[in-house]
């Protein structure tokens, strides 16, 4: 079951709170700390604070509050669940940051005037850019507030189209643009489109010039055309090492003395390693 958008001030409170809670994993705060005193900060007039509040106590529960979000299905969307869920879960590549990136440009976007086709690029883009997998990530989308009937059954078909028919083709053939083309076909002035119209005349154009092109071309020039929000790119890995210098040498002491006490134990221990062996100069060498 759909629940109804939520008001305007709602995702601007969820913009700011997506985007402080990043940052403050950066700046290195536990994620209790972070939600136990951020709450505190979010206007009151909106549901978020009693949100979080819950999301806090889900956190203590299970360590993820991607659980919470589930159980709040009438505020989060299940699109902002998977992504989060996904950024949790510890098998996945998905950094953390990213996802709440990902989360606070989207609730700008809602907080502005979103339309479905631009939510849905954006949303499309974030799960093909970060191979969050399209059976899971296509059934969240269909189920956001912002889609109707028509944009649901459309969004759950392409789980079956994905890889058989180019992308940009999919949304060309469902654009006002595919139709303004076949009625100024000669003797056609009259076609009807089997199936609703759901991206407008310039998604249209935009989708048709990038046939058979790599679908990121298409997403960026949607972005720059329209003014679909842009998806968050995965965060850089650092270029300092991981360990200081002084800690690398002491572990890679430690593992050498492992290596030493594994081969006693399977009595393959050589003194001959350590022995220095005499080395012998000749006369020239020794002035």
């Amino acid at each position: 079951m759909k629940h109804l958008p939520l008001d305007r001030e709602e995702y601007i409170e969820q913009a700011y709170f997506f985007k402080n809670y990043r940052e403050r994993l950066e700046d290195a705060i536990p994620s209790q700390v972070v939600l136990a005193t951020i709450y505190e900060e979010i206007l009151a007039t909106t549901k978020l604070p009693m949100a979080i509040d819950f999301l806090k106590g889900e956190l203590l529960l299970t360590g993820r509050i991607s659980d919470g979000m589930e159980k709040l299905s009438h505020y989060f969307t299940p699109f902002q669940t998977f992504i989060l869920k996904n950024a949790e879960d510890d098998k996945s590549k998905f950094d953390q940051k990213t996802g709440l990136k990902i989360l606070e440009r989207e609730a700008e976007y809602r907080s502005e005037s979103p339309s479905s086709s631009g939510l849905f690029i954006y949303q499309f883009e974030c799960i093909a850019r970060n191979r969050l997998g399209y059976q899971a990530g296509l059934d969240a989308i269909s189920k956001d507030t912002i889609y109707d009937d028509d944009w649901s059954k459309w969004i759950r078909k392409l789980k079956i189209q994905l890889g058989s028919i180019d992308f940009a083709d999919l949304l060309y053939l469902r654009s006002q643009h595919f139709v303004d083309e076949q009625q100024r076909l000669p003797g056609n002035e009259n076609f009807v489109p089997q199936f609703p119209v759901l991206f407008t005349k310039q998604d249209g154009r935009i989708a048709k010039a990038n046939h058979n092109r790599d679908p990121l071309y298409m997403f960026a020039a949607l972005q720059r055309q329209l003014g679909y929000p842009e998806v968050p790119r995965p965060l850089a890995k650092p270029d300092k090492p991981i360990f200081h210098p002084a800690l690398e040498a002491r572990l890679h002491k430690i593992e050498m003395r492992l290596q030493l006490i594994d081969s006693e134990l399977k009595g393959e221990f050589d003194l001959n390693q350590f022995i220095i062996k005499e080395v012998k100069l000749d006369d020239d060498e020794m002035g």
